[in-house]
């Protein structure tokens, strides 16, 4: 495992071993299957083009009303609890005996991207976000805390954890595009994100 850090962003490259990523993945079908992938619009009304889904006591939801917290899926069922293999993360990198309130899934198909953005719908900044990379390699742009300026971009692999904490809690980021069908821990390709936060 390396540790490296881009604007103040923490990347721990090769934090889970492939075992962990299997064991992370397997817990997170299990939220798949009780509160499934979902494709929300942008207020804007354009679809966006990741599919996700939550765990924990909120999901992070957005249509044309604009970008929140629901205590619901879109199907009106109560979003499963945050996986233990996927607490353990957060618990390690953080040292908080404060947990996720959320913890975010999204699915990166081909052609899936992400654009620059913060992280500014939770409560509290000084709280740290957590962001695990499952699957095809991700190039991860990393901008500045105001909009514009230069960037700079990484290749997320499977396994690697970024923490977006303290000075870089606000930082503008996204993800540019995948290499899909790269990575061998999902059969029929794609990348997984799981994004934990502290919502109140």
């Amino acid at each position: 495992m390396t540790k490296l850090i881009l604007r103040d962003v923490e990347i721990h490259k090769g934090f889970l071993d492939r075992a962990a990523q299997a064991e992370v993945l397997g817990s997170v079908r299990e939220v798949v299957a009780a509160a499934p992938l979902f494709r929300p619009d942008t207020p804007y009304g354009k679809p966006m083009s990741v599919r996700m889904t939550s765990a924990g006591r909120y999901g992070w939801f957005s249509d044309r009303s604009g970008f929140r917290y629901a205590k619901q899926h879109p199907m009106g069922c109560a979003w499963p609890p945050v996986p233990q293999p996927v607490l353990n993360i957060w618990e390690k990198l953080t040292e908080l005996q404060r947990q996720p309130d959320c913890c975010l899934i999204n699915y990166y198909g081909e052609g899936a991207r992400m654009g620059l953005h913060q992280d500014r719908d939770e409560a509290d900044f000084s709280w740290p976000v957590v962001s695990v990379s499952l699957g095809d390699p991700g190039l991860f742009r990393v901008g500045n805390r105001t909009r514009g300026g230069k960037t700079e971009s990484i290749w997320l692999e499977s396994g690697d954890v970024v923490v977006l904490g303290g000075a870089a809690r606000l930082t503008y980021h996204g993800v540019d595009r995948i290499k899909f069908g790269v990575g061998s821990l999902l059969p029929k390709g794609g990348r997984i994100n799981l994004t934990l936060r502290v919502v109140d």
